[in-house]
This record gives C-alpha cells, structure tokens and sequence, in this order.
C-alpha cells in the first residue's frame, strides 16, 4: 500500500511548499522511500530541491486541469509498490480546478480501491490569511469527507486565534475533529535568528540536512540543527507515523 499524501490550500503563501519539503525531509529520515511531484503551474517551490529529484508536471491548461498531462500522474501512483510514499504539491491557482478533477474522475476512490491510503496536508496560519485558510480547509473537508486530513498549524504570521478563541475551539475544528488525524505546530522561534536562518534556507531551495552540514556560520547550523529538531519532534508526537502504519 503506498501512502499518497497531497499538500492544499487555496491560499498562496502560506507555506505549502515549504510543508511539502519537511514532509518529504521527515519521511526520508525515518527512511521510507518517497517520490515527490510537484503540480504547481506558477511556482514550482519543490521542484527546486534538487535532493529530492522532484518529477515537475504542468497540470493546468487555462484554468482547467489537462487530463493528457495528470492522467498518467495518476497511473504512475496507481502502480507504485506498498510502504511507499509519495508526496505532492500543489499551488494556490489550481486549488479548484484540481479538487473538482479529482472528485469529479472519483481519484481518490480509484486509489483506494488499488490499496493506497490518501492523505490530504492543509496549512493554517495566523495573521492577515487566517480567515482564508479556514476557508480551504472547509472546502476540502465538504469536496473530500472521507480523506484523512493532516493540519499544519503555521504560527509565523500570527496566533492562530479568533476572537479570543484558540483554533481547536473554532467551529470548523469541531465539526470535522473526527477527519483530521494529525495536527502538526510548526516551530515559532525567534524571527530574528531562527526565522532569518530558516527563510535563507528555503531561498536556497536547500534540506535542512544539508544547512546543518555545510560551511555556514557554526551558529547558523546550530540554529538549524535546533529548528529541524524540534520540527521533527513536532511530527513525531502528532502521531502520523503511527496513523500510516496502522492505516
């Protein structure tokens, strides 16, 4: 059974390509054997990693999605072998288009049916975009109720809060708690150091491993070394791993 998990969101810039990155540095540390594919037809973030050997397909033709281009995507995870993983990232403009392609063509069934378990990694931040990514969130759980949902809570614009309330009180957490089998905090540490050297890693299109283990400042790598720590510390406690395994 191989695990397809897919990175949404309908809001651009709020870091799905950079939880598609960690999701595929994570996995590759607990050594499994991930594919990566990056669907993005404006900003192809993943592809640029090139220690991921990204496969890069433009699925959108206009605004539609082009069934000559994701339909032999899809047949090539159809046939992959069980444990492994492939991770996929998808941009902001073909959010819609996508979810109705796949639930329209019955996708998601198509790959159930062969064994493989699917799930769908959404990204809340705080901040100006919150009220956005509420929104993805509630059109992926009303087009998709029966996928297991992975949230990503993104703290670097902002508390995740509204009104006083924290997320796990919103209304949309309530309602669909059942569908999220993983919630992941990713690590806020101080944006003058942490942030800066995280932000100059992800320009650089560089793992965390390879920051770590280059010729950077020792104080920069040690600042790496504890942001990816605490990270994977992040992962490991939502329980994913285990949720995969006993899936």
């Amino acid at each position: 059974m191989a695990n397809v998990h897919l990175t949404f969101q309908g809001k651009g810039g709020v870091g799905k390509s950079f939880i598609s990155s960690v999701l595929t540095q994570y996995l590759l540390k607990h050594n499994c054997e991930v594919a990566c594919i990056d669907t993005d037809p404006v900003n192809a973030t993943l592809a640029s990693y090139k220690e991921f050997s990204v496969t890069k397909i433009d699925i959108m033709n206009g605004d539609t999605v082009d069934a000559r281009k994701f339909d032999p995507m899809i047949e090539m995870i159809y046939d992959m072998s069980p444990a492994q993983h492939v991770v996929i990232d998808n941009g902001a403009s073909s959010f819609l288009p996508l979810m109705s392609y796949l639930k329209e063509n019955r996708v998601f069934d198509l790959l159930q049916e062969k064994g493989h378990q699917v799930y769908i990694h959404s990204v809340i931040t705080g901040g100006q975009a919150i009220l956005d990514t509420l929104n993805g969130l509630k059109t992926v759980c009303v087009t998709f109720p029966e996928i297991p949902i992975v949230l990503w809570l993104n703290l670097y614009f902002g508390e995740i809060a509204l009104n006083g309330k924290s997320f796990s009180e919103f209304a949309i957490y309530k309602e669909n708690k059942k569908q999220f089998c993983a919630t992941i905090q990713v690590p806020c540490m101080n944006e003058h150091t942490y942030g800066k050297d995280v932000s100059e890693l992800l320009a650089r299109k560089e793992t965390f491993d390879a920051g770590i283990n280059s010729s950077l400042g020792i104080m920069v790598r040690q600042r790496l070394k504890t942001y990816w720590a605490a990270m994977d510390q992040a992962i490991s406690e939502s329980g994913l791993i285990q949720q995969i395994q006993t899936a």
